[in-house]
């Protein structure tokens, strides 16, 4: 064979190999040796630090255990995780980085609305899927038109439903007729979980006494808690995140508070024990998970086996949002992005927060019951699985 025929066999092999990689990258799929990469978004640094670094671990936990038993459809699976910081803004960049250079056939997370809802056009414009984990805003899947966001999905309740979880669960089981409201107004969550508390607290013969705002950032609550106490509420709801529950419990019980509190998702972690102590003591929950359920408590374990740390409830709805993933990757038998967005709301998991179905119509959980938990003792006590209609 001259050197002339060597010369042009090997040009079309570069050529070969080069379109062979052009057709894996526009399709999405990847070859046979390829790790299949799944990307996560969320604040390891910031205020959301404790959630995110819980949900980063238990999704890197949950991959290895995947692999362990033979990937999916045979392929090993690989976590990619960029830091948020919280900010919207770098979570754009994130996903653009995720999808564009890493090639990552879907995201999971993140755990905040605002963040969630500031990658769509992203998600839209390339075709992939995101599974949020606690993005609990109603617009975070559906648009204020009614428009669905095709490539965005969550595995959480929303916040309308926990308002109603907690004004139902303060009226019916706890038998509370006056009721009270500190909301963070810088919040789309805060504000319509409030809203929906409100609503049907008032529904159930309730009367709303009184309703105070703050601005995210505010340190000092007593002015609006000083309102608050005047008109003399059984319980008042905070439904906002851990660290300005804290600071706000301890105010209100300093200034002589005694009703009870409630709040949603955003109050579990252990900080939250830490810096409220006694102040939060007696306080119900709307949370996701039964803690003390078997399954549950194997997870728990795994995790603090690896970590030496209790767990966040992020690392259970990150659990949950990678069985969705994985199961709807096997309905589609596909690697494909498109046809794993469509396969996963026709595929059903039994979550560690619940049976899991998403909605064709909202892309939200069908059906999920909500977990009450008081807080007695510095530990969250699963009371009862519960829902208000």
């Amino acid at each position: 064979m001259n050197k002339r025929l060597l010369l042009i066999i090997s040009v079309l092999l570069v050529f070969t190999m080069i379109f062979s990689a052009c057709q894996n990258t526009d399709t999405g799929k990847p070859s046979e040796e390829e790790t299949i990469k799944i990307g996560w978004i969320g604040g390891l640094t910031g205020d959301f630090a404790p959630w995110g670094t819980c949900e980063s671990n238990a999704a890197n936990l949950i991959a290895e255990q995947t692999n362990a038993n033979g990937g999916i459809l045979g392929r090993k699976v690989e976590i990619i995780s960029y830091d948020t910081r919280g900010d919207a803004a770098e979570s754009v960049n994130a996903v653009k980085r995720l999808i564009t250079q890493d090639k990552v056939i879907a995201v999971l997370g993140p755990n905040t609305s605002g963040q969630a809802m500031s990658i769509t056009s992203v998600l839209n414009e390339h075709k992939v899927p995101n599974i949020a984990t606690v993005a609990t805003n109603p617009t975070v899947t559906v648009q204020t038109d009614g428009t669905v966001n095709p490539y965005n999905f969550r595995i959480c309740f929303i916040d309308p439903y926990q308002g109603a979880v907690a004004a139902g669960y303060a009226a019916d089981r706890l038998g509370y007729t006056k009721g009270a409201v500190l909301y963070d107004v810088s919040s789309d969550a805060s504000q319509a979980f409030s809203e929906y508390f409100q609503q049907t607290f008032i529904e159930k013969g309730g009367e709303i006494v009184a309703v105070e705002g703050f601005k995210g950032g505010d340190v000092d609550f007593r002015p609006q808690l000083s309102k608050i106490k005047e008109a003399n509420p059984e319980v008042i709801l905070f439904p906002y995140n851990y660290k300005d529950v804290a600071l706000s419990a301890n105010q209100a019980r300093e200034l002589g508070i005694t009703a009870t509190l409630m709040g949603g998702d955003g109050w579990p972690s252990e900080v939250l024990m830490e810096m409220a102590g006694e102040a939060i003591e007696g306080s119900f929950i709307v949370n996701h998970l039964d803690i003390a359920d078997p399954v549950v408590k194997e997870f728990t374990e795994q995790y603090v086996e690896k970590y030496d740390i209790k767990p966040e409830i992020n690392a259970y709805l990150v659990h949950d949002a990678f069985k969705l993933l994985e199961a709807a990757i096997i309905d589609a038998n596909s690697f494909d992005t498109v046809k794993i967005t469509e396969s996963l709301t026709k595929v059903t998991v039994e979550g560690l927060t619940g049976t899991i179905r998403l909605s064709e119509e909202d892309h939200n959980p069908i059906g999920k019951q909500a977990a009450i938990q008081e807080i007695v003792n510095k530990e969250y006590v699963f009371k009862e699985r519960y829902s208000p209609y």
